[in-house]
């Protein structure tokens, strides 16, 4: 089993660097006088005491940070739990934090890892809808950051919830507004966590089979981030009001792409107890050889050679992530099965047994595939000719079975739940089957139709309308704009995150009976305003994507 510890070139926490310390550093440290270069300010009187002046003070193994209270939420941003990745440590598992004297702002939130940014006219009505080109924080390769709301800093015995955010493997951040966590923390008294980390190439640049052992590591260096994030949990969430015996782990989208994957991790287990996955159940991940081909079309478009792979680190990031987008999604950048840190693809054949002890909740929504379909003025010929490019033959069958289903949708709907099924749906399905049939922890299986009123109701059920909603947050325009039924979803749906947080079960008087999956009679939570369980609601469609049809 791999041990991340002896990946990393650590430097010393807190706790050991006092203890080995010259008694002149000691005695800086305590008195909280600030050495240059440290990125901490002057250091004030520690512990709760602070809070009632409205400056929480919280300790972790590599000093000290200073929050602020939202609406009795203890909040504490941008706090480092790795080094920065940049030069000798791109492409390289992480390493630990510098520890730092006095008390350090953790007030705004930290950098989000290198991407590509949306703006202006290359936002879609979608990405406006959801928010998802909002993201605080400025952009560096020092992305190793995370997020920290919590109702106190006195109870160590409450849940952890800790999000993966979405954007695939390449794009978004902890800090975007559908991630919020004080709504969450302060409905569930919850510690919420989110985490910045390496994305596309810096994350999951396989070049272990072009550079050697000294890039090892590289096709996963994102997913080793978040395992340092959950170490840093596990670590230190106790002076934060956390239960580090209790961990959450979830995401929606990529998220749960994340999510999916962590269970496959050996470097993973123990850290977490618990998981969820939101429209992003991912059975597999990339194969050394789709990686290596990746690879090398991005080290062409730079123009570099596979025996000069120390360039690499002296290239601008910017360049990097321009390099990468022209690659294309064809040759996307995510975790490698590369037989050691991933040795196996996260659900497939089956669930993985190292995560057998570990409950799930799986669930998608009825339109996920809206977040790609822009054909909104769809009639019922286009319908036909979208359905035969993707389904050959069968596009008769296929269009009066859902036809049937969904007698009063718009064209651009039902092509949107066909495409959802096809993908989404039959991900989750898959995901839920196997875990159930593993016969260890259970699973929970949903599917969200409760549609987005925003922009008139045109994307349906949308891939990440559940995503605030999660975090009890229904302010947003995609989620209802805090509209009292809004406000219902977000108190069903957080209702059941907060239970399956506490006890690995989602049920909760917020919610009918929710039995566990099985793959006989496939009980599902339907989330909408009549929530309800229903048994194989997708009986008669369900089998158009099945394996083997």
């Amino acid at each position: 089993m791999i041990d991340r510890r002896n990946l990393l070139a650590t430097r010393p926490p807190l706790a050991r660097f006092l203890a080995t310390a010259g008694l002149g550093c000691a005695l800086l440290l305590l008195t909280g006088l600030v050495l240059t270069g440290c990125g901490a300010t002057e250091a004030t009187a520690s512990g709760d005491a602070d809070a009632s002046a409205g400056e929480p003070i919280a300790a972790t193994e590599y000093g000290q940070v200073r929050g602020e209270i939202v609406d009795g939420i203890y909040a504490f941003r941008g706090i480092p739990y790795g080094g920065s990745t940049a030069g000798e440590n791109r492409f390289k598992p992480p390493t630990e934090p510098e520890p730092w004297t006095g008390v350090r702002d953790a007030i705004e939130y930290g950098d989000r890892a290198p991407q590509t940014v949306a703006s202006g006219d290359s936002v879609s009505d979608y990405a406006r809808l959801i928010r998802w080109s909002e993201h605080p924080g400025e952009i560096s390769e020092d992305c190793l950051v995370l997020n920290v709301w919590t109702p106190g800093l006195d109870d160590s015995a409450r849940p952890v919830m800790v999000s993966f955010h979405g954007g695939g493997f390449t794009s978004g951040s902890g800090n975007g507004h559908g991630y919020v966590g004080d709504p969450l923390a302060r409905y569930g008294d919850v510690v919420v966590v989110t985490v910045n980390h390496r994305l596309g190439a810096f994350g999951y640049l396989h070049l272990a089979d072009l550079g050697g052992p000294e890039y090892a590591h590289s096709g996963n260096a994102g997913m080793l981030d978040l395992v340092a994030a959950l170490e840093w949990v596990r670590d230190n969430i106790t002076g934060f009001g956390g239960d580090p015996g209790n961990v959450m782990i979830w995401g929606q989208s990529g998220g749960g792409a994340k999510t999916s994957t962590l269970l496959a991790m050996p470097a993973a287990k123990g850290l977490f107890h618990r998981a969820a996955v939101q429209s992003g159940s991912s059975l597999t991940m990339r194969t050394p050889e789709q990686a290596t081909d990746a690879a090398e079309a991005l080290l062409a478009e730079l123009g570099i050679d596979a025996g000069q792979l120390e360039k690499l680190r002296e290239v601008p990031y910017a360049d990097v992530v321009a390099a990468q987008a022209k690659v294309g999604a064809g040759r996307g950048f995510a975790p490698v099965v590369d037989g050691e840190v991933l040795p196996r693809h996260p659900f497939e054949p089956d669930a993985p047994e190292i995560s057998r002890d570990v409950p799930m909740i799986i669930g998608f929504t009825l339109d996920d595939a809206a977040l790609s379909l822009t054909n909104f003025d769809l009639d019922e010929a286009g319908l036909a000719d979208a359905v035969r490019r993707l389904t050959g033959d069968r596009t008769d069958e296929i269009l009066a079975a859902y036809r049937e289903a969904y007698p009063d949708a718009p064209p651009y709907l039902v092509q949107s739940r066909i495409v959802t099924d096809s993908r989404f749906g039959r991900g989750a399905l898959l995901q839920a089957e196997r875990k159930a049939q593993q016969g260890g922890a259970p699973a929970y299986l949903y599917l969200w139709t409760w549609e987005s009123p925003g922009m008139d109701g045109k994307f349906g059920a949308v891939h990440g309308v559940d995503v605030g909603l999660a975090f009890h947050n229904s302010s947003g325009e995609i989620a209802g704009a805090d509209s009292e039924e809004g406000r219902l979803m977000a108190d069903r749906l957080a209702s059941a995150w907060v239970a399956f947080a506490r006890t690995g079960n989602p049920n909760n008087p917020e919610l009918p009976e929710w039995p566990a999956y099985d793959p006989e009679t496939r009980p599902t939570m339907i989330f909408d305003v009549d929530t309800r369980v229903e048994e194989d609601p997708l009986a008669g469609l369900r089998e158009f994507w099945e394996e083997g049809s």
